[in-house]
């Protein structure tokens, strides 16, 4: 039996992988940001820039989510395929 999905089409979590891979990379680039001044010697940023580092792990948790909705989303079709 042949697959039905095209090879374009996007599957369920794709979006949610996407999107964290996007605040992973602003909070990296933050993180860069924040902590060039304490190597430099220059006066440090203020302190929301600090939490602006933490994206880096919400994109993480984020692109994880859609990485295990991809997976159970993978199962739930090999478990109809099976039937």
């Amino acid at each position: 039996m042949r697959d039905k999905t095209q090879p374009n089409s996007a599957a369920p979590g794709d979006r949610l992988i996407r999107t964290g891979g996007i605040v992973f990379i602003v909070g990296a680039v933050a993180t860069l940001v924040t902590v060039a001044p304490l190597l430099l010697g220059t006066t440090p940023f203020p302190t929301y820039m600090f939490g602006l580092s933490m994206l880096m792990g919400v994109g993480f948790l984020i692109a994880g989510a859609g990485l295990f909705r991809s997976i159970a989303a993978g199962r739930r079709q090999a478990r109809g395929a099976s039937r």
